[in-house]
């Protein structure tokens, strides 16, 4: 007897149905698994055994074989325990089998049948909907987010033998519905908000044009100051989240499992901070069966580099396809894997190994030499796409005792909108969305000074040892200086502010 299984699987951030065929025929007693099965799958036969004796079902002892086409890709992870239950249900003539074609099946199974949630379920949605299927047979708790999906009907369950009874019609099952729109208003609050940050209004000014222009930044501050609290905050400026940002960002988490149970959207911009022990592979994505990585979970959020200096730099040089491009590729013998990965980069270091080098009330032990080599660490096609250096300076008392706070996040946020607003306008119908993706082309056209701000320019080059690099940094931050300001010319105030974001690029020691 044999029965086909509708049910689905994730390859990078997109879904694929996968038929889960059951042959149960007379023989000597044995279960075997076929169609490239990963470690978690083939031990779905003891879980799924044990699910069906305890759920009161006879098991047959019989040969049982269990095909997951396509058998040309690697199959893993526990979803496919409930369709295979169910095959096996439906080839013994237990469950019916009239309403199999029209439903993905996915869920683990405990051994007493209860059915578990698992990942990828938002993608897997999609591929439903546009597949033309009817609608999803998935765990509870993973409801809400496949509900998110339009057109597809969610039925959520608990047990194995509630999806036996359904298919018999003994059962009737309601669907799960969400209203996508109050959902994604309800998750855009921050916990966290700038107003908590006393002083530092020089740094909440350069946050604010990073936000603004999209520009990767760098902070650079003796311990204590407030670096990582600043950009902690920083998701809390970019501009509002749209319902495709948060899709696309709710599917990366769905397919890395890190999304929180019977929580159907990601709203909020990702924060994402790897410690520096991190691994080229942590930080990029990878393994046996390529999973996403930090820059992928951050992506259209803020990737947060503490300690910059202290990163090997192999993990730090493989994040420059990811800045560049938007997207990382994770190549393997058997297959190569696209995650998104737009995001931006804010990191912070010491100013030495001490931490104190400028500071004005402790001294600093380091010498030119260690200060240099420290610095040094971070290689020139990094600092290639940091655009805004940020000098952190220690909080004064004042500033510490004192009672009222800083503007709010939501009144910077909304000049921050305004000032991606304009960008949306200057560069429609193009690929680039922000002033930090613009090409020389681009500089060239749009951030062009005027007289007093060419003067000011070449002399801050001359003076100052400026690399063309810094050059072309120091256009674009002032292009969103001047939208910040809804000015359509860059002037030379917002050149000599530009100018001040490029501590990194003059010979200080």
């Amino acid at each position: 007897m044999i029965s086909k299984i509708l049910s689905s699987a994730v390859f990078g951030v997109d879904a694929y149905l996968v038929e889960v065929e059951v042959d149960i025929a007379f023989g000597f007693p044995q279960f075997s698994t076929v169609g490239l099965p990963e470690g978690a799958v083939k031990e779905s036969k003891e879980r799924v055994k044990a699910a069906v004796k305890n759920c009161g079902y006879d098991f047959p002892q019989k040969r049982i074989t269990v095909n997951l086409a396509p058998a040309d890709i690697k199959k893993e992870g526990s979803a496919f325990d409930l369709p295979i239950a169910i095959g096996i249900l439906a080839a013994t003539g237990v469950a019916d089998t009239e309403k199999l074609g029209n439903y993905i099946i996915l869920g683990e199974l405990s051994l007493d049948g209860r059915v578990k949630a698992v990942r990828g379920v938002l993608p897997i949605a999609i591929c439903a909907r546009d597949s033309g299927l009817k609608g999803m047979i998935i765990p509870k708790e993973n409801a809400e987010e496949a509900a998110v999906v339009n057109g597809v009907e969610v039925l959520a369950i608990e047990s194995l033998p509630e999806v036996v009874e359904f298919l018999s019609g003994i059962r009737e099952i309601i669907p799960t519905s969400i209203d996508v729109n109050q959902v994604f208003n309800q998750s855009r609050e921050y916990p966290i908000d700038f107003q908590e940050v006393k002083g530092q209004e020089h740094v909440k000014r350069s946050l604010e044009i990073a936000a603004a222009g999209g520009h990767n930044a760098l902070m650079i501050g003796p311990p204590g100051t407030g670096k990582t609290m600043l950009a902690r905050r920083l998701p809390t400026i970019l501009p509002d989240m749209n319902l495709e940002e948060s899709l696309e960002t709710t599917k990366i988490y769905s397919v890395a499992g890190l999304l929180p149970i019977n929580s159907a959207l990601i709203a909020t911009r990702p924060f994402r901070s790897p410690h520096h022990t991190i691994s080229d592979a942590g930080l990029i994505g990878g393994g046996a069966v390529p999973k996403p990585g930090e820059v992928s979970l951050a992506h259209n959020g803020v990737l947060f580099l503490d300690e910059l200096p202290e990163f090997r730099k192999n993990v730090l040089e493989v994040m420059r396809q990811p800045l560049e491009d938007g997207g990382v590729t994770i190549s393997r013998a058997a297959t190569s894997i696209t995650y998104p990965s737009r995001f931006m980069l804010v990191a912070a270091m010491n100013p030495c190994p001490c931490g104190f080098f400028g500071d004005p009330h402790k001294e600093c032990s380091c010498s030119p030499i260690q200060i240099q080599k420290y610095r040094t660490k971070i290689s020139g096609p990094l600092l290639d796409r940091i655009d805004i250096h940020i000098e952190v300076p220690t909080v004064k008392y004042r500033e510490l005792s004192s009672e009222t706070g800083g503007e709010a996040s939501s009144t910077i946020r909304e000049r921050v909108n305004r000032a991606r607003d304009i960008q949306k306008r200057r560069f429609h119908g193009g690929r680039i969305h922000s002033n930090a993706q613009m090409t020389p082309r681009y500089v060239k056209k749009f951030s062009k000074p005027d007289e007093s701000g060419i003067k000011l320019l070449e002399t801050a080059v001359d003076r100052l040892g400026l690399s063309a690099r810094a050059y072309d940094r120091i256009l674009k931050v002032a292009r969103t200086i001047a939208d910040l300001e809804e000015s359509e010319e860059v002037r030379s105030h917002h050149i000599a502010e530009g100018i001040q974001y490029r501590s990194l690029d003059r010979n200080l020691i």
